[in-house]
């Protein structure tokens, strides 16, 4: 039975990302990248579905981890009566093939280790034919995939398994390294992993040392910075939701999808969380990505894509996996890309707006690509579409799309008049005006005192929370104070946010979930807005103390059990938690000293 959600923790080299649990096994992994088949599935299955255990062999063994400070190289420490030992778990760069590498590291005594090495290739699916090379290398093939496991530890081979135990003694280190490679090449040539950890520290700390993040929660932020770094597919710079697929968002339940892949509306947000900390190259690197995936036919533009601008993501189910504690169906690919969602209209043009005013370069294709995407939006803007929850349930005239139609023109006319850019402005200057109105009479219901989910709707939905943040209506507006209260009566669950009632609202799934994480983060961003400052900070502290020991958040939370739901770790939420962080900074300065949170 997979770990509970928390218990699991990342590793990456910014390439893909393998989840670790706290008894010392890899649970997931995809390779070579984060969108391929899983050689390590026992996440949604058993470890028959693959899996790479290095434990105590005591099984009553004390365990306690961390990561290195301002790094990505964990660890993990088991000690029993008879000793200790830290298993260091690390990704490095590679030159010659993408590798895991594992260090067991002795501190007193003697301890007993097990090391059990299941690889299974297509999501636990194909046993791949297990080779001994030499006495220290084992080669696992299947089709176009190999891995090589290097290790000084005894092993033998049972069962299409590599297992074996292995003393380890104080001051001692056993290296494993697991590396993969297409089959069709030779195989890469073996490193020192020791070398490769030194390697690996210095990347880590070089790149951390560029963060311009201080302030009370500044080894958090920290923390989800690297995180998101870790999420970025080096090659395009396109960074993904979460590194996993299908875990639930209700145990049990149907709500799983895979968050493999780039979301257009995460845009403008992870712009700023990086501008705002200093890392314009990784910010440049994202809007490249964002400005390639966009590039084409207008009337084209999707939601999602791939992490190098892939447009197919079909999405199918895969039946021998039984899903995480039996959440079914497990998913690959995302339906949803094929979507109208008119949000990411707005996130585009407001992503590529703060991207020139923090200085990150923009072309003249940019601009073209730009006003052809805003005559196609001319045309789509009052038709019905699915909306920023993506719910399968059929189109609806979603009040929070239309809001970011606006925003769309809104940035187009703020980008033009910034950057001397020429466009039709009194056109929309006059669509502005339009969709504002339209939005303020059909979107606002004046006897609920409040914006709601849809046009005619009674509903609510936590996506209004952004009103002021982008700019719609000024925070001191009695309709923004009005959804804000209501959403606080109706959408909050011991303090945390839903993002709307999934009994009340048919969304084309039959459970319930949990509180939506970076929508609880959007509450505290309206109320720094409003001048809440003690109900902003409340809630922002409460939030940190959701993520795990190691500072990992997922998309959601189940206050009643305590658990985290969802994919993970989650680049929204930790996006949100980093410009909730900026924003409380902002407004617990000096007033002279403060800049607007819109």
């Amino acid at each position: 039975m997979p770990l509970p959600i928390e218990d699991y923790a990342l590793i990456g080299d910014c390439e893909t990302a393998a989840l670790v649990g706290r008894d010392g096994s890899i649970d997931w992994l995809c390779w070579p990248r984060f969108d391929s088949d899983a050689c390590f599935a026992a996440l949604l299955g058993t470890p028959e579905h693959g899996r790479w255990l290095i434990a105590a062999k005591d099984g009553a063994a004390r365990v306690t981890r961390r990561y290195q400070p301002n790094t990505l190289i964990l660890e993990t420490r088991f000690e029993s009566d008879e000793g200790a030992a830290t298993v260091v778990d690390f990704m490095p760069g590679h030159p010659t093939g993408s590798s895991i590498v594992r260090l067991i590291v002795g501190e007193r005594g003697c301890i007993t280790m097990t090391n059990e090495l299941v690889i299974r290739f297509g999501y636990g699916a194909t046993v791949p034919w297990m080779t001994r090379l030499d006495e220290w290398t084992r080669s696992a093939v299947a089709g176009p995939d190999m891995v090589l496991l290097r290790t000084t530890a005894p092993l033998r081979g049972e069962d299409f398994k590599t297992i074996g135990e292995f003393a380890v003694r104080a001051g001692e280190t056993t290296p494993f390294t697991l590396t993969y490679s297409p089959s069709h090449l030779p195989a890469p040539a073996a490193e020192n992993p020791l070398d490769q950890l030194q390697a690996s520290q210095q990347f880590w700390l070089a790149w951390t040392a560029k963060s311009r993040v201080s302030g009370p929660w500044a080894d958090i932020v920290n923390r989800s910075l690297i995180t998101l770094k870790a999420l970025t597919y080096a090659r395009t710079g396109g960074m993904v939701a979460a590194p996993t697929t299908s875990l639930p968002e209700h145990i049990g339940g149907p709500r799983n999808w895979d968050y493999r892949f780039c979301w257009l509306r995460d845009a403008t947000l992870t712009l700023l969380a990086l501008m705002n900390a200093g890392y314009l190259e990784e910010a440049k690197a994202w809007r490249e990505w964002l400005s390639r995936a966009a590039a084409g036919k207008p009337s084209q533009l999707q939601i999602m894509y791939g992490i190098a601008g892939e447009r197919r993501l079909t999405e199918w189910e895969i039946p021998w996996l039984p899903g995480y504690h039996g959440s079914s169906p497990v998913r690959v690919g995302n339906a949803a890309h094929t979507q109208l969602q008119l949000d990411v209209y707005g996130e585009l043009m407001d992503a590529l707006l703060h991207a020139r005013q923090g200085g990150v370069a923009s072309s003249d294709s940019d601009w073209t690509l730009q006003r052809a995407v805003l005559e196609h939006l001319e045309e789509v803007w009052p038709k019905m579409d699915a909306g920023i929850w993506e719910v399968r349930s059929g189109g609806r005239h979603f009040t929070f799309s239309k809001i970011m139609a606006w925003v769309a023109f809104d940035r187009a006319i703020k980008t033009a008049e910034a950057f001397n850019l020429e466009g039709p402005l009194d056109r929309w200057r006059q669509l502005c005006r339009e969709i504002h109105e339209d939005v303020c009479d059909r979107g606002f219901d004046p006897e609920l005192g409040t914006f709601v989910r849809s046009y005619g709707s009674k509903d609510l939905d936590a996506s209004l929370l952004l009103l002021p943040t982008v700019g719609f209506l000024p925070p001191a507006d009695p309709r923004v104070r009005g959804t804000i209260e209501a959403i606080e009566r109706k959408l909050l669950v011991d303090g945390l946010v839903r993002r709307y009632d999934t009994a009340e609202f048919e969304d084309g799934l039959s459970t319930d979930e949990g509180v939506f994480l970076a929508c609880s983060f959007w509450l505290v961003d309206a109320y720094a807005l409003l001048g809440r400052k003690d109900d902003a900070r409340r809630l922002f502290e409460r939030l940190l103390s959701l993520c795990n020991d190691v500072g990992l958040l997922s998309e959601e939370y189940d206050p009643g059990s305590g658990r985290l739901l969802g994919n993970f770790p989650q680049a929204l939420s930790h996006i949100a938690l980093i410009n909730s962080a900026f924003n409380l900074s902002e407004v617990e300065k000096p007033a002279m000293q403060r800049s607007a949170l819109a």
